[in-house]
Protein backbone atom coordinates (compact mmCIF):
# COMPACT_ATOMS: atom_id res chain seq x y z
CA UNK A 1 0.00 0.00 0.00
CA UNK A 2 1.24 3.50 -0.79
CA UNK A 3 2.44 6.02 1.80
CA UNK A 4 -0.74 7.40 3.37
CA UNK A 5 0.85 10.82 3.97
CA UNK A 6 0.24 11.87 0.36
CA UNK A 7 -3.32 12.29 -0.99
CA UNK A 8 -2.16 11.30 -4.49
CA UNK A 9 0.51 8.89 -5.65
CA UNK A 10 1.71 9.23 -9.25
CA UNK A 11 3.58 6.75 -11.39
CA UNK A 12 4.72 7.16 -14.98
CA UNK A 13 4.21 3.94 -16.91
CA UNK A 14 4.95 4.27 -20.62
CA UNK A 15 2.48 6.70 -22.16
CA UNK A 16 0.33 6.65 -19.02
CA UNK A 17 0.52 8.71 -15.87
CA UNK A 18 -1.18 6.71 -13.14
CA UNK A 19 -2.75 9.05 -10.59
CA UNK A 20 -3.68 7.10 -7.47
CA UNK A 21 -6.06 8.49 -4.87
CA UNK A 22 -4.54 7.64 -1.54
CA UNK A 23 -6.79 8.43 1.44
CA UNK A 24 -8.07 4.95 2.34
CA UNK A 25 -9.06 6.01 5.85
CA UNK A 26 -11.52 8.45 4.24
CA UNK A 27 -12.46 6.17 1.32
CA UNK A 28 -10.50 8.60 -0.88
CA UNK A 29 -12.97 11.42 -0.20
CA UNK A 30 -11.84 14.61 -1.93
CA UNK A 31 -10.64 17.24 0.52
CA UNK A 32 -8.90 20.54 -0.21
CA UNK A 33 -5.45 18.94 -0.02
CA UNK A 34 -6.49 16.42 -2.67
CA UNK A 35 -7.81 19.11 -5.02
CA UNK A 36 -4.58 21.08 -4.63
CA UNK A 37 -2.52 17.96 -5.30
CA UNK A 38 -4.47 17.15 -8.47
CA UNK A 39 -4.13 20.75 -9.68
CA UNK A 40 -0.37 20.37 -9.20
CA UNK A 41 -0.33 17.11 -11.17
CA UNK A 42 -2.20 18.78 -14.03
CA UNK A 43 0.24 21.71 -13.97
CA UNK A 44 3.32 19.49 -13.84
CA UNK A 45 2.20 17.42 -16.83
CA UNK A 46 0.44 20.05 -18.95
CA UNK A 47 3.23 20.06 -21.56
CA UNK A 48 4.09 16.37 -21.30
CA UNK A 49 2.44 13.88 -23.60
CA UNK A 50 0.62 11.52 -21.27
CA UNK A 51 -2.71 9.84 -20.83
CA UNK A 52 -3.95 10.19 -17.26
CA UNK A 53 -5.31 7.08 -15.54
CA UNK A 54 -7.19 7.93 -12.34
CA UNK A 55 -7.50 5.05 -9.88
CA UNK A 56 -7.23 4.17 -6.20
CA UNK A 57 -4.11 2.92 -4.45
CA UNK A 58 -6.40 0.76 -2.31
CA UNK A 59 -8.26 -2.18 -3.91
CA UNK A 60 -12.02 -2.00 -3.72
CA UNK A 61 -12.12 1.79 -3.66
CA UNK A 62 -12.42 4.70 -6.04
CA UNK A 63 -13.54 8.08 -4.65
CA UNK A 64 -16.45 8.16 -2.22
CA UNK A 65 -17.33 11.80 -2.91
CA UNK A 66 -16.30 15.07 -1.33
CA UNK A 67 -15.06 15.12 2.26
CA UNK A 68 -18.27 15.92 4.16
CA UNK A 69 -16.23 16.98 7.18
CA UNK A 70 -14.93 19.90 5.11
CA UNK A 71 -18.08 20.41 3.09
CA UNK A 72 -20.30 21.05 6.12
CA UNK A 73 -18.25 24.16 6.96
CA UNK A 74 -18.17 25.62 3.45
CA UNK A 75 -20.26 28.72 2.80
CA UNK A 76 -21.47 30.77 -0.16
CA UNK A 77 -18.01 32.21 -0.83
CA UNK A 78 -16.60 28.70 -1.06
CA UNK A 79 -19.37 27.73 -3.47
CA UNK A 80 -18.55 30.67 -5.74
CA UNK A 81 -14.90 29.59 -5.72
CA UNK A 82 -16.10 26.40 -7.44
CA UNK A 83 -13.40 24.27 -5.83
CA UNK A 84 -14.42 20.97 -7.44
CA UNK A 85 -16.09 22.59 -10.47
CA UNK A 86 -12.88 24.25 -11.59
CA UNK A 87 -10.78 21.19 -10.82
CA UNK A 88 -12.98 18.88 -12.88
CA UNK A 89 -13.13 21.38 -15.73
CA UNK A 90 -9.34 21.49 -15.71
CA UNK A 91 -9.19 17.68 -15.69
CA UNK A 92 -11.63 17.61 -18.60
CA UNK A 93 -9.37 20.07 -20.45
CA UNK A 94 -6.21 17.95 -20.11
CA UNK A 95 -4.75 17.97 -23.60
CA UNK A 96 -5.00 14.22 -24.18
CA UNK A 97 -7.54 11.54 -23.25
CA UNK A 98 -8.06 10.58 -19.63
CA UNK A 99 -9.30 7.30 -18.14
CA UNK A 100 -11.00 6.59 -14.81
CA UNK A 101 -10.48 3.06 -13.48
CA UNK A 102 -13.26 2.60 -10.92
CA UNK A 103 -12.83 -0.29 -8.47
CA UNK A 104 -15.39 0.65 -5.85
CA UNK A 105 -17.99 3.29 -4.97
CA UNK A 106 -17.90 6.46 -7.09
CA UNK A 107 -20.33 8.61 -5.16
CA UNK A 108 -21.20 12.29 -5.47
CA UNK A 109 -18.01 14.12 -6.36
CA UNK A 110 -16.37 10.76 -7.07
CA UNK A 111 -18.91 10.05 -9.79
CA UNK A 112 -18.46 13.60 -11.11
CA UNK A 113 -14.69 13.09 -11.13
CA UNK A 114 -15.08 9.92 -13.19
CA UNK A 115 -17.45 11.68 -15.60
CA UNK A 116 -14.90 14.46 -16.13
CA UNK A 117 -12.61 11.83 -17.65
CA UNK A 118 -12.92 10.88 -21.30
CA UNK A 119 -13.22 7.14 -20.71
CA UNK A 120 -14.36 5.09 -17.74
CA UNK A 121 -13.88 1.42 -16.96
CA UNK A 122 -15.11 -0.37 -13.87
CA UNK A 123 -14.63 -3.51 -11.86
CA UNK A 124 -17.58 -5.57 -10.69
CA UNK A 125 -17.17 -3.82 -7.32
CA UNK A 126 -17.97 -0.38 -8.76
CA UNK A 127 -21.08 1.58 -7.86
CA UNK A 128 -22.17 4.99 -9.13
CA UNK A 129 -24.54 7.41 -7.40
CA UNK A 130 -25.25 11.12 -6.85
CA UNK A 131 -26.59 11.44 -3.27
CA UNK A 132 -26.08 15.20 -2.92
CA UNK A 133 -29.76 16.14 -2.65
CA UNK A 134 -30.02 13.98 0.47
CA UNK A 135 -27.33 16.21 2.01
CA UNK A 136 -29.17 19.44 1.24
CA UNK A 137 -26.97 20.47 -1.69
CA UNK A 138 -26.93 19.85 -5.43
CA UNK A 139 -24.52 17.88 -7.58
CA UNK A 140 -22.75 21.07 -8.57
CA UNK A 141 -19.50 19.79 -10.07
CA UNK A 142 -20.81 18.63 -13.43
CA UNK A 143 -23.41 15.93 -12.82
CA UNK A 144 -26.29 18.23 -13.75
CA UNK A 145 -25.14 18.12 -17.36
CA UNK A 146 -22.51 15.37 -17.73
CA UNK A 147 -24.81 12.71 -16.31
CA UNK A 148 -27.65 13.53 -18.71
CA UNK A 149 -25.19 13.71 -21.59
CA UNK A 150 -23.84 10.24 -20.79
CA UNK A 151 -26.88 8.24 -19.68
CA UNK A 152 -29.85 10.29 -20.90
CA UNK A 153 -32.18 12.61 -19.06
CA UNK A 154 -34.63 10.02 -17.61
CA UNK A 155 -31.91 8.01 -15.84
CA UNK A 156 -30.11 11.19 -14.80
CA UNK A 157 -33.32 12.38 -13.15
CA UNK A 158 -33.69 9.09 -11.27
CA UNK A 159 -30.10 9.20 -10.07
CA UNK A 160 -30.38 12.82 -8.95
CA UNK A 161 -33.98 12.98 -7.67
CA UNK A 162 -34.34 9.46 -6.28
CA UNK A 163 -30.74 8.64 -5.45
CA UNK A 164 -30.81 5.61 -7.75
CA UNK A 165 -27.43 3.86 -7.75
CA UNK A 166 -25.94 1.88 -10.64
CA UNK A 167 -23.77 -1.17 -10.24
CA UNK A 168 -21.07 -1.83 -12.82
CA UNK A 169 -23.27 -3.82 -15.19
CA UNK A 170 -26.07 -1.24 -15.07
CA UNK A 171 -23.52 1.53 -15.65
CA UNK A 172 -22.21 -0.32 -18.69
CA UNK A 173 -25.72 -0.82 -20.09
CA UNK A 174 -26.48 2.88 -19.55
CA UNK A 175 -23.28 4.06 -21.25
CA UNK A 176 -21.75 5.50 -18.08
CA UNK A 177 -18.75 3.17 -18.35
CA UNK A 178 -16.99 1.73 -21.37
CA UNK A 179 -16.11 -1.69 -19.99
CA UNK A 180 -16.37 -3.93 -16.92
CA UNK A 181 -13.49 -6.12 -15.75
CA UNK A 182 -12.44 -8.30 -12.86
CA UNK A 183 -10.83 -6.17 -10.13
CA UNK A 184 -7.37 -7.67 -10.56
CA UNK A 185 -7.49 -6.98 -14.32
CA UNK A 186 -8.77 -3.39 -14.14
CA UNK A 187 -5.47 -1.51 -14.37
CA UNK A 188 -4.25 -3.87 -17.09
CA UNK A 189 -7.41 -3.05 -19.04
CA UNK A 190 -6.74 0.67 -18.53
CA UNK A 191 -3.18 0.24 -19.78
CA UNK A 192 -4.44 -1.62 -22.86
CA UNK A 193 -6.67 1.38 -23.59
CA UNK A 194 -3.69 3.68 -23.12
CA UNK A 195 -1.66 1.65 -25.62
CA UNK A 196 -4.46 1.81 -28.19
CA UNK A 197 -5.00 5.54 -27.76
CA UNK A 198 -1.28 6.37 -27.72
CA UNK A 199 -0.75 4.60 -31.04
CA UNK A 200 -2.76 7.36 -32.71
CA UNK A 201 -1.58 10.82 -33.64
CA UNK A 202 -1.08 12.85 -30.46
CA UNK A 203 -1.87 16.10 -32.24
CA UNK A 204 -5.00 14.61 -33.78
CA UNK A 205 -6.04 13.36 -30.32
CA UNK A 206 -5.58 16.84 -28.90
CA UNK A 207 -7.62 18.46 -31.65
CA UNK A 208 -10.34 15.83 -31.40
CA UNK A 209 -10.67 16.54 -27.67
CA UNK A 210 -11.07 20.22 -28.46
CA UNK A 211 -13.72 19.43 -31.07
CA UNK A 212 -15.70 17.22 -28.70
CA UNK A 213 -15.64 19.88 -26.00
CA UNK A 214 -17.64 22.15 -28.30
CA UNK A 215 -20.66 20.05 -27.25
CA UNK A 216 -20.18 21.07 -23.60
CA UNK A 217 -23.13 23.07 -22.20
CA UNK A 218 -22.27 26.08 -20.05
CA UNK A 219 -24.00 25.36 -16.73
CA UNK A 220 -21.13 25.77 -14.26
CA UNK A 221 -21.95 29.38 -13.41
CA UNK A 222 -25.52 28.42 -12.50
CA UNK A 223 -24.33 25.42 -10.48
CA UNK A 224 -22.01 27.62 -8.42
CA UNK A 225 -24.71 30.24 -7.83
CA UNK A 226 -27.28 27.64 -6.81
CA UNK A 227 -24.80 25.85 -4.57
CA UNK A 228 -23.97 29.12 -2.81
CA UNK A 229 -27.60 29.40 -1.67
CA UNK A 230 -27.65 25.81 -0.44
CA UNK A 231 -24.30 26.05 1.35
CA UNK A 232 -25.75 28.76 3.62
CA UNK A 233 -28.88 26.80 4.58
CA UNK A 234 -29.59 25.29 8.00
CA UNK A 235 -31.03 22.27 6.19
CA UNK A 236 -27.64 21.53 4.62
CA UNK A 237 -25.81 21.77 7.95
CA UNK A 238 -28.33 19.53 9.72
CA UNK A 239 -28.27 16.91 7.01
CA UNK A 240 -24.47 16.81 6.81
CA UNK A 241 -24.07 16.71 10.59
CA UNK A 242 -26.55 13.81 10.69
CA UNK A 243 -24.49 12.05 8.01
CA UNK A 244 -21.24 12.59 9.92
CA UNK A 245 -22.76 11.43 13.22
CA UNK A 246 -24.10 8.31 11.54
CA UNK A 247 -20.60 7.53 10.22
CA UNK A 248 -19.12 7.92 13.72
CA UNK A 249 -21.71 5.63 15.28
Amino acid sequence: MADSSEPLVCERRGDALLVGFNRPEKRNAIDLATTEALHQVLSDHARERCILVLHSTTPGMFVAGADIGELVARDADDAFMGINVRLFERLEAHRWPTIAAVDGPALGGGCELAMACDLRIASHRARFAQPELNLGILAGAGANWRLAQLVGLPLARRMLYLGEALDAEAALAAGLVDGVHEPEALLDAAMAMVDTVAARSWRALELTKLALRLHRPATSAFDMAAQSLLFESDDKRKRMEKFLNRRKG
